[in-house]
Formats: C-alpha cells, sequence, structure tokens
C-alpha cells in the first residue's frame, strides 16, 4: 500500500478534481471524514484507502450530497464500498461528460452515451429507456 503526504495526495487528486486543494484535504481529515491517518514510525501518512475515500466524497459530493451526509454514508461502508463510489468519479467530470453524446428523454432524464456506443445498442438503450419514462413497460 503506497504511502502519501498530504500534499502529495492533494497534487493526485487535483488531476481528478482541480478544484482540491491542500486546505480542503486537511479539512476533511480534521473533520474526520476520512478514516484517521496511519502511523508509520513517528509520521502520519495517507494511504491508498484515503485516497479511494476522498474519491468517493467528491463523486458524491457532485452528486448533490452535502458533507454532513457524505460523512454519514461513509461511516458505515466497508472499503470496498468506497472504493466503488470513487470509481464513478469519472462520470461526474464535466470535460469527460462533453465527450459524450446526451439525449434529454424528458425534462428529468438525460442521458450520456459515449460516442463509441454502436448505433443499433445506442438506438435500443433510447428507445428502452424513453418506454420507461413514458411508463409503457409498467405492470
Amino acid at each position: 500500500m503506497e504511502q502519501y503526504t498530504a500534499k502529495q495526495l492533494t497534487e493526485i487528486l487535483q488531476g481528478e478534481d482541480a478544484g482540491m486543494n491542500l486546505r480542503t484535504v486537511r479539512y476533511y481529515t480534521q473533520i474526520g471524514v476520512i478514516p484517521p491517518l496511519e502511523l508509520v514510525g513517528n509520521k502520519r501518512v495517507y494511504t491508498d484507502n484515503h485516497l479511494h475515500y476522498f474519491r468517493a466524497i467528491l463523486t458524491l459530493a457532485r452528486s448533490g450530497e452535502t458533507l454532513a451526509g457524505i460523512q454519514k454514508q461513509l461511516d458505515r461502508l466497508s472499503i470496498e464500498e468506497v472504493i466503488r463510489i470513487g470509481e464513478k468519479l469519472p462520470l461526474y467530470q464535466a470535460d469527460r461528460m462533453l465527450k459524450h453524446d446526451t439525449y434529454v428523454i424528458s425534462e428529468d432524464i438525460i442521458l450520456s452515451l459515449s460516442s463509441r456506443t454502436a448505433p443499433e445498442l445506442r438506438s435500443k438503450i433510447i428507445n428502452a429507456v424513453t418506454r420507461l419514462a413514458e411508463g409503457e413497460d409498467q405492470a
């Protein structure tokens, strides 16, 4: 498992979210949104697990969760569940979304599909979601 200083961790996170800064990393650490730092020798360090927590925090924040809500949610999750949430971060990155084709199904439903999606599959997905939105598939 890798070990990081707060500055190193911040640099990694800034590559994924330009808004992340050292002050935010230290604040989240101080208020306990992430697990306590690991003690290695006489120094406290961040590990890969902390990186996963920060990615999950960024993902949940971008999906509209409050910091208090995020903390409550993360407190009850296993590290595997935290990792799964963090893996969704790219879905919330605006630059990535702009590279996708967007389809408005209704005012509440917007699909974003990769341009690599095969046209036949794209059509099936759009039609299926449209039918669901219109309530045609309700039993």
